[in-house]
């Protein structure tokens, strides 16, 4: 029964394509473009991420990262992407399907990342809107979970865009910044209408 499925995605992850955009996974060979964009958009993520480690931007620490990827897709826990631009494939950011829970949970958090110069142009609205049907379809999952910080206006529009609800609000509920942050708690569930259509 599908309800009870625990590792529906044993292949390798699909290419996603969205309004303009497409996402895949993480290969090694996006290390240079990564770290170029992830250190031009260090002030503008900064506040909404959790601390950098001092070699978060170095090759290795990719390295690991996509080896900690590879573990986390073959144990079902979790389903990293970038995203890239169709017309150029130019990457623009980043995001993840983490902490999926299977059982009579089948729900999953979503984060994402921008890169500073691709931002407010429309990308991750694209991006979030074709990974849902991914998320409910190919991964059957019932519930896709985000939270924000309240002061982060461009999250709270994206996510209410997308057809998350607000479902609540979470005291000190992660240390982002350096600093355990209030966060707004939202959802979205495999029947709720799909936005546009």
């Amino acid at each position: 029964m599908a309800l009870f499925r625990s590792a529906p995605w044993s292949e390798p992850q699909p290419l996603i394509e969205g309004a303009g955009v497409y996402l895949r996974a993480p290969l090694m060979s996006d290390y240079e473009e990564w770290a170029d964009l992830r250190e031009r958009s260090r002030a503008f993520l900064e506040p909404w991420e959790p601390e950098w480690p001092a070699d978060d931007l170095t090759r290795s620490a990719f390295r690991n990262r996509l080896r900690r990827y590879a573990a986390e897709i073959r144990d079902d826990l979790s389903y990293p992407f970038l995203i890239f631009r169709t017309g150029d494939k130019r990457l623009l950011g980043g995001a993840t399907l983490s902490n999926v829970r299977r059982g009579v949970a089948q729900s999953a958090n979503l984060g994402y990342w921008m890169g500073a110069r691709y931002a407010g142009q429309g990308y991750m609205s694209a991006a979030v809107a074709a990974m849902i049907p991914f998320s409910h379809g190919a991964l059957g999952l019932k519930r896709i979970e985000a939270a924000c910080i309240p002061e982060n206006t461009a999250s709270v529009r994206l996510l209410e865009k997308s057809g998350f609800q607000r479902e609540g609000y979470a005291r000190k509920y992660l240390c982002i910044a350096g600093k355990w942050q209030d966060h707004l708690l939202y959802a979205r569930l495999s029947s709720d209408p799909i936005r546009g259509r």
